[in-house]
């Protein structure tokens, strides 16, 4: 990159498009990369020696350079001890070689050592900034107007790892508003940098770690959970992950996604709504069919054969029976005289010669027990849905594959109005396992959740605290593993 490029004293040697070049280090004539400029000398002149002006073609380090004997490049001093005289005597031998020699440097006061270059892979062009030649340079050949020229002037009077902190900071924040969402959590640290920070970086830079002031990530983390913008956890041993996010911090809100990410940042953000609809646990209620058997009690209320009834509804029928009929015990009101019907209805055979009396309790409960059952489902949005039988529960079983493996299996989802692959792809996320969608043995249309290990408390706090469902409707939460032994 051209405000990389230390210009000599005694001028910039001439190069025309397509010149081949040598690219060397400021103060050793050992080449460290092959080049080929994109413009001439005076096309780079023109633009103020902004943009790109070399595509590197091969370099020192790279894999054409390991298929070599990987020696380190010589350290050759200048031919010319004054400065001056160097690079003009430099600028000479280039333009009889037809082979120009580019010379960059990180810091114009200190030699800078091979191990220091580096290459970014995206523009396939080394860049490295100079401060001063570069304040220098651009003070003297700017053309741009007053308001670019100190922006960019204040930009380069921070330090390569100032600039590179400020670029960690723009990709955190950039990564928590628009990228990771509440369902990620917890979150590998190491997939957080990879998959979501590494997305954020503008083009044409790239976050390397160790030319910052932190050195390390898990550092920069710690400073951001020294502000409490979030949490970092151990979870397995070496392991860290993010497990809480605080999205109301007011850096968070504050941070204004960059121009070249809008666009692509608001679908992320209508895809991250869509995916984060709140889950709303369905309404159910158990109901009761009238069945054969049970039409004398009930058809003087009016009700007949297939009439669907709630509890409370049974409940009224039963009492006003009792009570029409002249049923209550006279010596104890909680008891009900057995009449013909009830006989009938509620007694096995076995018992009709023994019982004469029941309690109101023991009534109502032979009663429901008698009636088809039936449930009611409404989901949020949506018109109820009356189905035959008792709702069957999700269903959490552990299973044993080869190699002593556990795998927990989970069925029934869709039941509850839950997408199982939405469930298996939460699961995966959060305990890092794999997970999988396999067909329920037996059955055409449904489909069961099986993911490594067991999980059942991962799976009981996601039912339980995140989707509200009611405990009654969850079976093998027993099954998960005790956390520890008493001695």
């Amino acid at each position: 990159m051209l405000p990389g490029v230390v210009v000599p004293s005694s001028g910039f040697p001439q190069v025309e498009r397509g010149t081949l070049c040598a690219v060397t280090l400021l103060g050793n004539r050992a080449p460290v990369a092959v080049a080929v400029a994109t413009m001439s000398t005076a096309e780079m002149l023109a633009a103020g020696m902004k943009g790109k002006g070399f595509a590197v073609l091969h370099t020192y380090m790279d894999h054409l350079w390991e298929y070599g004997d990987k020696s380190y490049p010589p350290t050759l001093a200048p031919l010319v001890t004054d400065s001056a005289e160097k690079e003009s005597a430099e600028d000479e031998e280039e333009m009889e070689g037809k082979e120009p020699v580019i010379s960059f440097s990180t810091d114009p006061l200190q030699h800078v050592d091979v191990g220091d270059l580096s290459l970014n892979g995206q523009d396939s062009c080394t860049i490295l900034l100079g401060k001063e030649e570069l304040n220098e340079n651009r003070a003297a050949e700017t053309a741009e107007d007053t308001n670019t020229e100190v922006q960019q002037e204040a930009e380069d009077s921070r330090t390569p790892q100032e600039q590179m902190d400020a670029l960690f900071n723009q990709c955190f924040f950039h990564a928590l508003k628009c990228k990771v969402k509440k369902s990620d959590l917890p979150l590998l640290t190491s997939t957080f940098l990879r998959s979501h920070m590494f997305s954020c970086c503008p083009a044409g830079q790239q976050l390397d770690i160790k030319k910052s002031s932190y050195k390390k990530f898990s550092k920069f983390l710690q400073c951001m959970q020294h502000q409490k913008i979030l949490q970092v956890k151990e979870l397995n041993k070496g392991v860290e992950s993010i497990v809480e996010v605080d999205w109301k911090h007011p850096d968070i809100k504050a941070f204004a996604v960059p121009e070249g990410f809008s666009s692509a940042s608001a679908a992320q953000d209508s895809k991250s709504e869509d995916r984060e609809k709140v889950y709303h646990a369905p309404e159910i209620i158990p109901l009761y069919g009238v069945s054969t058997k049970m039409i004398p009690l009930f058809q003087e209320s009016g009700h007949r054969k297939g009439s669907i009834l709630s509890s409370s509804e049974v409940r009224n029928i039963i009492i006003n029976y009792v009570k029409t009929n002249e049923l209550v015990d006279e010596t104890n009101k909680n008891f009900v005289k057995v009449n013909a019907v009830l006989c009938d209805c509620l007694l096995d055979k076995s018992e009709q010669d023994e019982i004469s009396k029941l309690k109101w309790d023991d009534l109502l409960s032979r009663c429901l027990e008698r009636l088809q059952p039936l449930h009611q489902v409404t989901f949020f949005g949506q018109e109820p849905i009356v189905r035959k039988g008792n709702i069957e529960a999700i269903d959490i079983t552990i299973a044993q594959r080869s190699s002593n493996k556990k795998v927990t299996i989970i069925k029934n989802l869709e039941l509850y109005g839950l997408d199982p692959q939405c469930v298996a792809n939460i699961l995966q996320q959060k305990v890092q396992a794999s997970a999988t969608i396999t067909p329920v043995p037996g059955t055409k249309d449904r489909v069961q959740v099986q993911i490594q290990g067991n999980q059942i408390h991962h799976l009981a706090k996601m039912l339980l605290e995140e989707y509200q469902l009611p405990r009654k409707y969850i079976q093998g939460l027993e099954k998960a593993p005790k956390l520890g032994r008493r001695k």
